[in-house]
């Protein structure tokens, strides 16, 4: 579907969810976003009153991956008092779009991770976003998982472990990482909802510091360090030496975190949460370029973080170490 249908059904859809006629001006594809569409526009009533929205939405043939859920997830954080957008629609492929997708309001600010560690615009806040990632995450973890039904749950370590058994792929350097996750697993944290993607890259940044939590799509209940311990992954620095997100430490992370109300970090069972999650990024790239190379979805970006593979396994026997 290209932009002048999509901006016709856009309207349909919204005129009809809103009960009068309304007209979408400057619909816009964002960029990022290797699995879901993301479009920036804005819709202008009788009045002429303008609001600026986002539409997020699958591309079309592509496996449905939950965004009815994921709307659901952004509306209990709100309660929780995550910084979100709010939720304006959400819907599934027969509600007009030929794709499930979610409605939300724009929030003005930075997700380019490399913009937000670099420009001098964000100088003055970057040494406080880690304390502000820990009161989100705290926030995060308070949200009642009973408000989610259907938020899946399960055991990581033996999801990764299935999976690249399903990928048929060798990859010593992950399995030795498994066979370390396996023999040094510290106790289990009571489970909470877990976003599952908490980075830099996924946060609305401005001057004044994180505006909005984006991309639930990987949602689940668990422990809640592990959050934590992907936030610290070194994908997620982008060059920096910085251990969190390329524009914190640690200690200004866990103790913003237990500030805010999230239980005490065992500084051990945070280790090892990260180096999980270095594992898991690395399984997520082989899934990535897999879904370009068997054309499910056609996509450069997909293809590119497959080529990522080899500095993963590479990340991950330091981390280790």
């Amino acid at each position: 579907m290209d932009a002048v249908d999509l901006t016709g059904k856009l309207g349909a859809v919204l005129g009809t969810a809103f009960g009068k006629p309304v007209g979408v001006e400057g619909l816009a594809r964002l960029p990022g976003g290797a699995s879901r569409e993301t479009w920036s526009f804005s819709v202008r009533d009788a009045d002429g009153t303008a609001t600026k929205l986002v539409l997020r939405r699958d591309p079309p043939g592509a496996p449905i991956s939950g965004l009815r859920l994921e709307a659901a997830l952004v509306r209990a954080a709100a309660h929780a008092e995550v910084p979100v957008p709010r939720v304006v629609l959400a819907g599934d492929e027969g509600a007009g779009l030929d794709s499930t997708f979610m409605i939300m309001e724009f929030v003005e600010g930075e997700t380019i991770a490399r913009r937000i560690l670099r420009d001098d615009r964000f100088a003055e806040v970057r040494p406080l976003l880690a304390a502000q990632c820990g009161r989100a995450l705290a926030a995060i973890h308070r949200i009642p998982a009973a408000e989610i039904p259907g938020l899946a749950g399960g055991d990581p370590l033996e999801q990764l472990r299935g999976l690249l058994d399903h990928l048929g792929q060798p990859h010593p350097a992950f399995e030795l990482g498994l066979r370390w996750l396996a023999q040094s697993r510290p106790a289990r944290s009571a489970e909470t909802v877990v976003h599952g993607d908490f980075r830099n890259g996924n946060l609305i940044v401005g001057p004044d510091g994180i505006r909005a939590v984006l991309d639930w799509e990987l949602a689940h209940r668990g422990d809640p360090l592990e959050d934590l311990g992907w936030l610290c992954v070194k994908s997620w620095r982008f060059g920096s030496l910085l251990p969190v997100g390329g524009f914190g430490t640690v200690e200004q992370l866990v103790a913003a975190y237990e500030d805010a109300g999230g239980d005490a970090v065992d500084a051990g069972a945070l280790h090892w949460w990260q180096v999980l999650g270095t594992l898991r990024w690395g399984v997520i790239c082989i899934v990535q370029a897999l879904t370009h190379t068997t054309g499910v979805v056609r996509s450069v970006e997909l293809a590119a973080i497959g080529r990522r593979v080899c500095e993963v396994e590479w990340d991950l026997l330091e981390v280790m170490s």
